[in-house]
């Protein structure tokens, strides 16, 4: 089975590469499975049982995650939008963004509302899977650390008191109405206007979403021994104004200064639990003396936590002045 979301994991990635390159005319999965080296049947029926869904109905929603994209945030004309993404006419673009998103795309670019985007999937993790790293460590240890102010802001998100890590976060999630992966990473994907989006549509990189926790009594001690809950969202502008999804939190957050421990870039398959091993040592073992700063867990306080191997790791944890 491993092998099997490995394969499927190459037909993913060609899938994005094509359509970023707007080279995704070409891509059949007869084309795909010959790369592979198994038959168009034995592929299609591997696709749908590891992905939950049929090689064209994912890469159709694919295609319309990159075109929503296209609508929300620029002005080209929707019949330019729609034949990019392989529609024949606007009609029929018209047709499959309202099957999809529940409203046409001229009306969406005159209200954006949240929208569940089919975001990338991710079939072979090394250690969601158990795996665990390979290969020899690459990447410079070294690890930044500086003292920073953040402007005020809102922190939109989902929260539970009970998880413990990222795996443990979703899977208590996935039990939640409307409050699984692929709904609040859908919905958070299709708000314009995340502060640390970089555009694009895969919610793994460059989307804006982080993980968080929010220091509160109610929550389970962290790893450090702050009692927290343990959060998934966006940071969004103070001045946000646009619609947001019911079933996620709204937090204003003031301006405030932080500590940030960041790696630089580093190889996910590789490295990804030695560098994890190196940011709790840099954590634990940071001497505040001197700094005229010190940890602040006061309830309501926020570490932030960026997770995007190709540009770095960064915790950002919450600290006062102190004499």
């Amino acid at each position: 089975m491993y092998e099997w979301r490995q394969q499927i994991q190459t037909i993913i990635d060609e899938i994005e590469r094509s359509i970023k390159d707007g080279a995704d005319d070409a891509l059949t999965l007869a084309s795909l499975s010959e790369k592979l080296g198994y038959s168009e049947f034995h592929t299609t029926r591997k696709f749908r049982e590891i992905s939950g869904m049929s090689f064209k109905d994912y890469l159709r929603l694919r295609r319309l995650a990159y075109a929503f994209i296209q609508v929300r945030d620029t002005d080209r004309r929707i019949i330019d939008i729609a034949m990019d993404a392989g529609f024949s006419s606007n009609e029929a673009f018209t047709r499959a963004f309202k099957k999809a998103y529940g409203t046409a795309p001229a009306e969406y670019r005159k209200n954006p509302v949240p929208v569940v985007l089919r975001t990338k999937i991710n079939s072979f993790n090394r250690y969601s899977l158990g795996l665990g790293e390979i290969g020899m460590k690459k990447s410079n240890d070294e690890i930044k650390t500086y003292f920073v102010t953040i402007p005020a802001h809102k922190f939109l998100h989902i929260r539970n008191y009970e998880s413990n890590g990222y795996m443990d976060f979703w899977e208590k999630q996935s039990k939640i109405e409307g409050q699984d992966w692929d709904t609040v990473t859908g919905l958070l994907d299709s708000i314009k206007g995340k502060l640390d989006d970089e555009g694009g549509t895969d919610s793994n990189s460059g989307s804006g979403q982080i993980m968080a926790f929010i220091h509160d009594p109610k929550g389970k001690p962290f790893c450090y021994g702050v009692p927290r809950a343990e959060c998934y969202g966006v940071r969004l502008p103070e001045d946000y104004s646009g619609e947001l999804p019911p079933q996620m939190i709204v937090t204003d957050v003031p301006e405030a200064d932080y500590i940030v421990f960041e790696h630089g870039p580093f190889d996910y398959e590789q490295e990804n639990s030695s560098v994890d091993e190196a940011m709790d040592k840099a954590i634990a073992e940071y001497d505040y003396a001197g700094t005229g700063y010190c940890f602040d867990d006061s309830p309501g306080r926020i570490t932030y936590l960026f997770h995007d191997p190709e540009r770095f790791w960064k915790w950002i944890r919450p600290v006062r002045k102190c004499n």
